[in-house]
């Protein structure tokens, strides 16, 4: 039986903690048995519970003085302490956060190999992760996946199409009985089917548990009935997985927050081997490595990117569209023209479309579905600051640097003074050449650099055209607060607390956005969607959607 991570990790701390008793016992020893001194028991107590405590804060008092003498060197300074720290014990955590865009892209690109995810950030996400692409460090697992993603694979319209078909028929259906709908949990299940078919061969029809009721409906449960599907939902496997897998993300994500070498096959070529048409991303693995760990580990992240990123991207998209009428109003009007009301979309389709790319881009822009991340200096370096004039920041080798694209997504000095509001138009008109253009460091929704994501092309072609199927189907989008369990409705100091609205971030959010290893609503997303006019309804019969 494995021992737990706690004890693992005493395990790993515990010659540190015996050190400062173990040098008590040693003086006492020492002055009893050479100097024949008679050292009083309260004292040697006293000595013995102080010991820990004084060793650590001179441990960490020495450490910050030759980190400042060091920062001295590069004529820099060190990044502000956390408000509180007594002693120099903030240099326990050893962490920076930065939503500067010259340091991230300084961990991202320019000075990549000083930077990696480090062993601290990889044994706190080894009981979810394991050795997978998202939590190891080198280009061994990138190398290993990168073909699959190609433009044939990625384009995979066929797989779209039916599960966008089977999800917004039961979305309909919902509608129709007179309730709202959790469009999350419904496109979950719609990314998790996609992501299984186009990865492993194998649909795992989370799609056939069905759609949950609003928290204020209990249906019945008889065979007869025509909400017997939630006792379905209930005891489906897939319901399981998915409950089981969001708590591993809140854990995760916790421990982050708070605080195995490979058995590789050659790689070299790796990038170079032809994909067959039939092969699966599990049959495209196995000719680089027969590990089981690995392939269970690299299935888990794979799986929880496809599904959740694209999620996440759908999710906020039609949070915003409901916002904003006016958009949805644009983009519909560009679907029905590029498109119709019942034709599939193609790759050429998507090419052209130009405002759907923008509603998807500035999207991301305010709702990344990874808005924050970690890595780990290799060794000393600088940090640009925000601050005109001020002297650069040092980075003490070892340091855990943590970037928010989240939050340098929404700086008004870098996107302009409406830098909060959602316009897509900001990524075609004089902003885009203003603020973007010359600094494309400033929008990273898909990480930048070597490390960028491998999925981005399929997340954009998928979202894409699950929305295209959704506005031929609907053209009217609005959330229901009475749907949202009540402990998932925005708190009434979003829009009063002062610091809040100081922020500008919260008193307009209708729902509660939370994040682990991704973005999501708390709750769900909860809304009501109009049927496209009854003339309409003919062709989308012939669509399969009604």
């Amino acid at each position: 039986m494995p021992f737990a991570p706690g004890i693992i990790y005493l395990a790993t701390h515990l010659p540190k903690l015996l050190v400062p008793p173990l040098f008590v016992y040693c003086v006492k020893f020492t002055a009893e048995s050479y100097l024949d001194s008679i050292i009083p028991a309260w004292l040697t107590n006293l000595a013995y519970i102080l010991s820990g405590p004084v060793f650590f804060t001179l441990l960490v008092q020495y450490r910050d003085y030759c980190v400042r003498s060091q920062a001295a060197a590069h004529g820099a300074v060190l990044p502000p302490a956390l408000p509180g720290s007594i002693g120099g014990l903030h240099m326990l955590f050893a962490k920076i956060m930065t939503a500067e865009p010259e340091n991230i892209k300084a961990i991202l690109a320019t000075s990549f190999p000083d930077f990696e995810k480090g062993p601290e950030f990889q044994r706190l996400v080894e009981p979810l992760l394991g050795t997978g692409v998202f939590a190891a460090d080198g280009q061994f697992h990138r190398q290993m996946t990168r073909p699959f993603f190609h433009r044939e694979r990625i384009s995979d319209f066929d797989n779209f199409d039916s599960h966008a078909t089977n999800a917004i028929s039961q979305f309909k259906a919902r509608l129709r009985e007179g309730f709202a709908a959790d469009f999350q949990d419904m496109v979950a299940r719609f990314t998790m089917d996609t992501a299984s078919s186009f990865l492993f061969g194998k649909d795992v029809r989370s799609l056939d548990a069905g759609l949950p009721y609003p928290h204020n409906f209990s249906p019945p449960f008889s065979s007869e009935s025509t909400f017997s599907c939630n006792t379905t939902r209930t005891t489906h496997a897939s319901t399981a997985f998915a409950n089981a897998f969001q708590s591993a993300q809140t854990i995760t994500a916790l421990r982050t927050r708070l605080n195995r070498r490979l058995k590789e096959k050659d790689v070299n070529g790796v990038e170079d081997r032809q994909v067959l048409e039939a092969e699966t991303l599990l049959d495209h693995l196995v000719n680089y490595t027969d590990d089981p760990i690995i392939l269970r580990d690299e299935i888990l992240n794979i799986t929880a990117a496809g599904r959740d990123t694209t999620a996440a991207l759908l999710t906020f998209t039609v949070y915003m569209l409901a916002e904003h009428p006016q958009v949805l109003s644009k983009l519909r009007e560009e679907i029905l023209r590029e498109i119709g009301q019942t034709a599939r979309p193609t790759y050429n389709n998507f090419r052209d479309m130009k405002y759907l790319r923008v509603v998807h881009e500035e999207t991301l822009r305010l709702y990344p579905p990874v808005p924050f991340n970690v890595r780990t200096a290799l060794k000393p370096t600088l940090f640009h600051s925000n601050i005109k004039g001020s002297p650069p920041l040092f980075v003490p080798a070892g340091t855990r640097c943590g970037f928010s694209t989240i939050l340098m997504h929404r700086r008004t000095d870098l996107w302009g003074p409406d830098a909060l509001q959602f316009d897509p138009e900001r990524f075609v008109d004089e902003r885009l050449h203003k603020y973007l253009t010359p600094n494309p460091f400033i929008f990273l929704p898909f990480n930048g650099g070597p490390r960028i994501c491998l999925g981005q092309q399929f997340a954009y072609h998928e979202a894409s055209f699950f929305l295209v199927r959704l506005l031929q189907t609907f053209s009217a989008i609005s959330l229901d607060p009475n749907a949202q369990p009540p402990d998932a409705r925005p708190p009434a100091n979003w829009k009063t607390d002062k610091k809040m609205v100081k922020t500008g971030w919260t008193p307009h959010e209708k729902i509660r956005p939370r994040s682990h290893l991704t973005m999501f609503v708390y709750g769900g997303l909860w809304v009501r969607m109009e049927e496209a006019a009854d003339k309409d309804q003919g062709k989308q019969a012939q669509a399969g959607f009604v």
